[in-house]
Parts: structure tokens; sequence; C-alpha cells
């Protein structure tokens, strides 16, 4: 094996786990997730040199999958099917409030959750966020304000909810 693949190697087993994640944030599959990371490292394996040389190659990587993550919502003929049942392998380690806030998260849009997992869960500047999603930061900022405004009306309908069912 050559250094460059050793340094690949490296690379992905350092970073996959962190993709995969963001990955998951993104699509609320692991499977699909675990797709979108693959390819993700796949396109930077072919383009490791350049990789390499940006200085940053998990955010360049990251921004591999964001776009291809993004080119599959686009495209509508997608043949998967989600199920509602969950592998048993999955274990859920966080609280009820969390299962809430992946569904609430959930029902923005493809562009928008991924702007928010960028800047909230991923902690990224808007100009890295920017910059990965190819928009300007004037438009990260109105899109993250406009989806934690709607991220906050999801939640509040959902905590309503909750609160009646717990009075019945």
């Amino acid at each position: 094996m050559s250094s460059a693949e050793t340094e690949f190697v490296r690379f992905a087993t350092v970073a996959a786990p962190r993709l995969r994640r963001t990955a998951y944030l993104l699509c609320r599959d692991w499977h699909f997730a675990q797709d979108l990371t693959q390819t993700a490292l796949s396109k930077s394996y072919v383009s490791w040199k350049k990789v390499s040389r940006s200085g940053n190659p998990e955010s360049y990587c990251r921004a591999i999958l964001l776009r291809v993550f993004l080119d599959h919502q686009r495209r509508q003929s997608s043949t998967e099917v989600t199920t509602a049942e969950l592998p048993e392998s999955v274990r859920w380690q966080g609280s009820e409030l969390r299962i809430t806030l992946l569904d609430a998260l959930d029902q923005l849009p493809p562009r928008d959750r991924a702007i928010v997992v960028l800047r909230y869960w991923e902690d990224q500047t808007i100009e890295a966020t920017a910059s990965m999603l190819d928009l300007s930061a004037e438009t990260v900022k109105k899109q993250s304000s406009r989806s934690l405004t709607r991220l906050r009306n999801l939640l509040q309908d959902e905590q309503l909810i909750l609160f009646a069912d717990q009075d019945s």
C-alpha cells in the first residue's frame, strides 16, 4: 500500500463515524447514512491528492457528503422504501425529547436540514456552512433563522400534543 493509501485509510477510519452521524441527522436512516458515508469516502479517495491538500480533508469530505445527500433528495426517482420499524440492532440512547427533536428536524426541507445540522449539531461557522453548501453566508443566516423558527413551532406543537395526551 502506498503512503497516500495509508494516509487515506487512517483518515477514513477516524472520520467515518462522524460523517455517518452527520448523514444520519440528514436522512434519519442508518442504512442510507452508511451509503452516503461510503459514497463520500469513495469520492474522496478518488481525489485524495486534492482532498489531502485542502488543509481540512474532513470538511472537504463532509461537503461531498452534503452534495450527495442533496442530489439524492432532488432525484425523485429513488426506489428505496423506508419503513416505520427500526431494526432490532438499533438502540436509542437518547430521551423522548431527542426523538421528538429528530422527528421535527425530519420535517424540514433537505437543504434547511443540512444547514441546521451543520450549524448547530456540527458547530460549523456560517462561512464554513455556506462554503460546504455552495451558498452565500447571508442565505445561510436567513435559512438557519427560518429553520430554527420552524423547529420551535414544530416542537411547541409536539409539546402541546404530549401534554394533551398526559391530561386524558
